[in-house]
């Protein structure tokens, strides 16, 4: 009788494959077992220590320190770049910056007034950055071939409207957000993108760089009301990656979520503002005069924003857990770049660096530790073990050939990364042989990492080419210069850079020696 049925069974069982070929459908228990979703989270100037878990003392991140607690935790990842355009390129494409095709914030100025905000407002083919070639290949293109439903929500910054270089011509299906960087320097903008239309808001906008009107008292709250408008971003935001996973729960997705936060301006919900008054006590009002827009509490807003994106992170995996697929997605998060040094952040004040100095000419826009070295958190159930904590020597550009390798899916031949999925699971991870980047931006700037060692160099537009070279073991704070002591590696330095440098189809403003 047993052996009947289970022919029976087994009969059924090849009936039902059949059935699900013919029509391209899995069951609910493959489902469970199969390629997972994944949800990319990318924060924006978000600091190596702005995180609990990083060590950060004056912010609270209990959602996202959680996730780490159930995932795992890396000590040594970079960013793309130490700023946010070419770093969302080398992270979508998986080439560094000696090879991809953005190497710098080009927002395109042989158009117009691109940076007048107004005039973006009354004129959107003055939005936008510099776009990417026409058929570019990009992780979300790959999973989006793969079978995958591929959404976008938040920061684009890699083209402009009227271009082929938009989300929904680069891999995603659906996009939600703000198009060009610019715009994304205020929290409460005039309209945000659904995939290729303006969606407005109900703000009344105030141009970015708005200074407290003449004679307002910089102490008085009601000095700031100009400021704060009705319809903020995120939150707009954060409900459309609500309905993508509800409306993909019974589909394979990836979701990039490039929220903007904690990127000035420092604009936060007034709850958590209230409860870092309450925590920080009262303080010196920013002024506006370093950007951005003033505020009656800069520390209290900074860290709201961050608390902020850690309570939506929250939510998502509750979501997830109520949707019974938390179990089987894999959820990255990291960020563009390290934390900021203007708009009244006061990234010191935060030690939002943690070990690596964040201040002017050492955080953001520098290819210093503080400027690329990244928090990432990655977290996946069913195959990552809890707790775990990586040394592995990891960047952007190993992004795109770990989500290919998480998926099933074969990456192109000509990119940089190497997948760490390995690392991730236990398995025999393969390691760089160095890490490199070029920045024209900020005086012009490069960087190679090989074991222990880093070598750069800055103020290449001034026609430098010497080298620093530290010892990030011993040294992580890049304080002692050893580079006249190792002319041997110095000289290996070179020969990586030579090896390793194209010159861009559109800033090439280095010399190759």
């Amino acid at each position: 009788m047993y052996s009947r049925n289970l022919t029976a069974i087994k009969i059924l069982g090849i009936s039902a494959l059949l059935v699900q070929c013919r029509s391209g459908e899995k069951s609910a228990s493959e489902k469970n077992t199969d390629r997972p979703n994944i949800i990319y989270i990318l924060a924006d100037d978000l600091g190596y220590g702005d995180l609990g878990v990083y060590g950060q003392k004056r912010i609270e991140t209990p959602n996202i320190d959680r996730l780490a607690a159930n995932g795992m935790l890396f000590t040594q990842h970079y960013s793309g770049a130490p700023v946010s355009a070419p770093s969302r390129c080398v992270l979508l494409t998986g080439k560094h910056t000696g090879h991809s095709q953005v190497r710098g914030n080009d927002e395109w100025g042989s158009r117009g007034d691109v940076w007048n905000y107004r005039a973006m407002i009354a004129d959107s083919t003055l939005e936008g950055q510099r776009p990417l070639a026409t058929g570019t290949i990009t992780i979300a293109g790959l999973l989006q071939k793969g079978g995958y439903k591929t959404g976008m929500v938040g920061k684009w910054g890699l083209g402009a409207p009227h271009t082929e270089s938009i989300p929904t011509k680069m891999g995603f299906d659906y996009f939600f957000g703000i198009n060009c960087q610019r715009m994304a320097h205020t929290y409460y903008p005039l309209f945000l993108y659904e995939n290729e239309h303006r969606v407005y808001l109900n703000n009344d906008t105030v141009a970015p760089n708005t200074r407290l009107r003449e004679g307002a008292d910089p102490y008085n709250l009601s000095s700031y009301d100009a400021y704060n408008l009705k319809d903020y971003a995120p939150d707009r935001m954060f409900a459309r990656i609500t309905d993508f996973v509800n409306n993909n729960k019974d589909t394979t997705f990836f979701l990039y979520w490039a929220t903007p936060i904690p990127h000035a301006a420092l604009q936060a919900p007034q709850k958590w503002i209230d409860f870092y008054v309450k925590k920080f006590g009262d303080e010196k009002p920013y002024s506006g005069d370093q950007g951005y827009f003033p505020h009656r509490y800069p520390h209290a807003a900074y860290a709201g924003m961050i608390s902020y994106l850690d309570e939506q992170v929250g939510k998502l995996v509750q979501q997830l857990k109520e949707l019974g697929i938390y179990e089987n997605t894999l959820i990255v998060l990291s960020s563009d770049n390290g934390p900021t040094y203007n708009g009244g952040t006061d990234s010191p004040w935060f030690d939002s660096g943690g070990p690596f100095r964040s201040e002017q000419g050492f955080g953001k826009g520098n290819v210093n530790e503080g400027g690329i070295r990244v928090p990432m958190i990655a977290s996946w159930p069913l195959r990552i073990k809890p707790g775990a904590v990586s040394d592995h020597i990891s960047a952007f550009w190993d992004v795109l050939p770990t989500l290919c390798d998480v998926a099933g899916i074969k990456p192109p031949e000509n990119i940089d990364g190497i997948s760490f999925l390995p690392e991730l699971t236990g398995g025999n991870q393969v390691k760089h042989e160095y890490l490199y980047w070029e920045f024209p931006e900020s005086g012009g700037q490069q960087a190679v990492i090989s074991g222990d060692f880093k070598a750069m160099r800055k103020n290449m537009d001034k026609g430098n080419r010497e080298f620093v070279l530290f010892n990030l073991k011993t040294d992580p704070g890049e304080t002692e210069n050893i580079a006249s002591a190792n002319p041997d590696i110095i000289l290996k330095i070179k020969e990586i850079i030579k090896k390793e440098h194209q010159d861009s189809p559109t800033n090439p403003r280095y010399v190759n020696e």
